[in-house]
């Protein structure tokens, strides 16, 4: 039995819990755990841990925490190499039962620092996009000042319509608003230039087709330029998934690079050090807000459910900015903002179809998808 102190008790969420893939990730589970009772623990999130039962169990002794944490077991798990056929492949993974739950009402997000094509293919298959919608986005936070920057898409469609770009747009906006509390942000269009006649088709007629209707909740503030990223210029910039992943992880091998160099120079010599030491307060915060482990990680938007995809290689403060970030989107509604603020004014040419029913579920959870609410007793002696 464990030696440390008895956990404190966990304040009743006021959304449905986070499910957590504790199988997904370079450091799983170990780092994926110890992140998860991190934020249960410290910020009170309320958290639902999806994978192996006895290896979930097993590291939340390690940390004291056994029983604070309800586990709901999944036989399955999705590899860092196995992509998008993988959802297909692996029915029972900890992913797609972290996505029936959501379905269910038993969860309110999804957190994974699995494989990306897999994490994305599986929550598309089983949460299904917005009625409305015609591609899910990922949106990532950008370090800006004076507050951050949302950028979309990081990823999630490849190569969209200009029709998709508008409707990523909005997803920007929801999110901005919801997440960094901005009440009508700006958005911009990223471009080869600021001009409106630049760019290529794509760009080209998403920039006419932003002009001419408005952004609900939002305004179009025209073409960003590349150079323009980290300026804190717009609260949301629209790209392609291609272009914008290209984008994002330049800037992320960009500050790493700086990173390094910059310990390296000051630590060559001990007149160095001294300066550096002198620094150490304002070196501290100016690398957290350039971490991505401060920010949690990416949100699949579009679904009938939040995702958050989290970097492989998280650490549990990552994990633990996950947990926060989903509780918070919960909280904020932010599926049912996207439904009435995009998805809403949306005229279709097509008539929705009348409802049909949907395929028979199971009445009740097998015993491989059942949340364990009991904790285990203690050992005795």
């Amino acid at each position: 039995m464990s030696g440390s102190a008895p956990a404190p008790p966990v304040p009743p969420p006021t959304v449905p819990p986070v499910a957590v893939d504790t199988m997904g990730g370079d450091r799983a589970p170990s780092e994926i755990i110890a992140g998860a009772v991190a934020a249960a623990r410290d910020h009170g999130v309320g958290l639902v841990l999806v994978g192996q039962g006895p290896r979930i169990r097993s590291e939340l002794e390690k940390l004291g925490a056994t029983g604070v944490i309800p586990i709901a077991h999944a036989d399955e798990a999705l590899d860092m190499h196995e992509g998008a056929l993988a959802s297909w492949r692996k029915p029972r993974s900890s992913i797609a039962i972290a996505c029936r739950l959501i379905r269910e009402g038993r969860a309110s997000a999804l957190i994974s620092a699995g494989s990306t094509a897999g994490v994305v293919a599986t929550a598309r298959l089983r949460l299904r996009g917005q009625h409305g919608l015609m591609r899910p986005a990922v949106a990532v936070t950008l370090p800006t000042r004076p507050r951050p920057t949302v950028l979309l898409d990081a990823g999630a469609t490849a190569d969209p319509k200009p029709e998709m770009l508008v409707q990523f747009a909005g997803l920007g906006v929801a999110y901005a608003q919801v997440a960094l509390g901005v009440a009508r942000p700006r958005v911009g269009l990223l471009n080869i230039g600021a001009e409106p006649g630049k760019g290529d088709k794509l760009t080209k007629r998403a920039y006419e087709l932003l002009s001419e209707k408005p952004i609900p909740g939002g305004v179009f503030s025209g073409n960003l330029e590349g150079d323009d990223l980290l300026k804190g210029l717009v609260d949301v910039v629209v790209t392609d998934g291609f272009t914008g992943n290209v984008a994002l992880k330049t800037m992320e091998g960009t500050v790493r690079l700086v990173a390094g160099e910059v310990r390296k120079a000051m630590t060559a010599n001990r007149r160095a050090k001294v300066g550096a030491a002198l620094q150490r307060g304002p070196m501290r915060e100016l690398s957290e807000r350039y971490s991505s482990d401060t920010y949690g990680g990416g949100v699949l938007l579009g679904l009938n459910g939040t995702v958050i995809i989290a970097h492989g290689s998280s650490n549990a403060q990552a994990i633990t900015a996950a947990c926060v970030l989903g509780h918070d989107l919960a909280q904020g509604r932010i599926v049912e903002r996207i439904r009435d603020q995009v998805v809403g004014p949306r005229t279709s040419r097509f008539r929705r179809s009348p409802e049909r029913p949907e395929r028979s579920e199971r009445p009740e959870p097998s015993a491989e998808e059942r949340i364990e609410d009991s904790p285990v007793p203690p050992d005795e002696g």
